[in-house]
């Protein structure tokens, strides 16, 4: 009997709005797969690129960056700097050889539970159609 594959899939997840919408999204009880392993940072904007590699380097077949939606952000333009890092990134993925689809950006507030419930869904699912991060295999 063969097991489906798992995801393992790292969030970054901004302290004031992703964070708070995945803490809602426990307390109402909303379910979603808990392949997600959630690092709370300040703001989305303080998460290096090389963060995002070095997690896919290390093992992980996905990798999930939200913070707050344009214009609430509270350092003003921490969500525009990493919306323009994460385009960029996804070009380099692409030069490397690895899906860019491995990494995703997502606008999720504090009331949105649902939202970041329903992108976590999504977004397992997603990688699962992918397979295992080809990284991993060169260990």
């Amino acid at each position: 009997m063969s097991k489906e594959f798992e995801p393992n899939i790292i969030g970054f997840l901004c302290n004031w709005c992703s964070y708070a919408g995945a803490d809602l999204a426990g307390t109402s009880r909303i379910k979603y797969p808990p392949n997600i392993k959630s690092i709370r940072v300040m703001c989305s904007g303080r998460v290096d690129p090389v963060f995002i590699l070095e997690a896919l380097q290390k093992g992980a077949d996905g990798v999930l960056v939200a913070g707050c939606h344009p214009g609430d952000c509270h350092y003003q333009s921490g969500n525009y700097k990493t919306n323009r890092r994460i385009k960029l990134l996804k070009k380099l993925l692409m030069e490397m050889g690895i899906e860019p689809n491995r990494v995703r950006f997502e606008y999720i507030s504090a009331s949105e539970g649902k939202k970041f419930a329903q992108v976590v869904t999504e977004f397992v699912e997603e990688i699962r159609r992918m397979g295992a991060n080809p990284l991993k295999q060169m260990k």
